[in-house]
């Protein structure tokens, strides 16, 4: 008996890819000549987690990772979401800071901290020679990052948490150059799980425009002050760690909904992750966070067939 072959001969309608245009994916999208569905990054991360719980809209999703292309030309990773019953619109986001070089802040932790700096006390934070990341660089070169950020000149805003776990990773010295990005997150995780904080770090939340805006400069304030006063870095690790979950809570707090989703690279951090769900279902949330499908990019392709699937039908 011969058993019909499966039927994989199947014709595509369309096919989907992320915003972003210089995406391998995209471009090879694009190259099937066939109606293209552009996906926001974050956007896939949320729907990604939704289809792995069976969860429906309204909710919050709150996506954190490296980078992502954004709808306003800037670099996200900080935001939260609330998706609807078609489409999604932004929430919340953390203050955007400059990357001095672009893509070479992946590898250089350092480089982020230096734009947090500069974010917050103008090319005076590229003089705080006490403070590692300004250490690694040469005076010359200081001088030059100043004027790139100064200026604008190859410093692209960005609302990224990766880039802030970066920056803070820099300012307490545990790397100043990565191997591989995501390198110094996990080295100030790791530190966290070593001691158990009192407190978090302030923060500010504006509640004036959409979206509301995360202002996480009163944290790096009381980091540096942390520096000053000898702190270990296992503290400061921790009490970072702490001062996210609890900005977590404190926009969902201001969102109508008890259903919250972490989805992006960042919730790959179980230490964060923990954190924050137990600090969610304290709340009175219900979080939910990946089991089967990864929250990083890996996870990215299940967001985008949803959301070409709810732009179908």
């Amino acid at each position: 008996m011969v058993r019909p072959a499966p039927a994989y001969d199947r014709q595509p309608e369309a096919v989907t890819g992320d915003r972003h245009p210089e995406y391998f994916s995209t471009q090879a999208a694009k190259r099937l000549n066939l109606p293209l569905i552009r996906v926001q990054h974050h956007y896939a991360h949320i729907l990604a987690a939704m289809a792995e719980h069976g969860l429906a809209a309204p909710l919050l999703g709150v996506a954190w990772d490296g980078s992502g292309y954004g709808l306003d030309g800037t670099i996200w990773g900080g935001e939260f979401l609330e998706i609807t019953a078609d489409s999604f619109w932004r929430f919340a986001s953390l203050r955007t800071f400059p990357l001095p070089g672009g893509e070479a802040a992946i590898k250089e932790p350092r480089r982020a901290a230096l734009g947090v700096l500069h974010q917050i006390f103008g090319p005076e934070g590229l003089e705080m020679t006490d403070l590692a990341p300004v250490q690694s660089f040469s005076a010359p070169d200081r001088r030059i990052l100043a004027t790139m950020m100064d200026k604008g000149l190859n410093c692209p805003l960005t609302s990224s948490m990766g880039r802030l776990f970066d920056a803070v990773a820099a300012l307490v010295d545990l790397r100043q150059q990565a191997s591989f990005e995501g390198q110094a997150a996990m080295e100030l995780e790791f530190a966290a799980y070593q001691v158990e904080p009192q407190a978090a770090y302030p923060y500010r939340i504006d509640d004036q425009g959409t979206p509301l805006l995360i202002d996480w400069e009163p944290l790096i304030r009381g980091i540096l002050q942390d520096l000053s006063d000898k702190q270990s870095v296992r503290l400061i690790a921790a009490r970072f760690h702490h001062t996210l979950a609890e900005m977590i809570v404190a926009v969902a707090r201001r969102f109508s909904l008890r259903q919250v989703v972490l989805s992006g690279g960042c919730f790959q951090n179980r230490y964060l992750t923990e954190k924050t769900i137990e600090k969610l279902e304290d709340g009175g949330f219900l979080p939910y966070c990946h089991r089967l499908i990864p929250p990083n990019d890996g996870g990215l392709a299940v967001g985008q067939i949803m959301a070409a699937q709810r732009f179908l039908t």
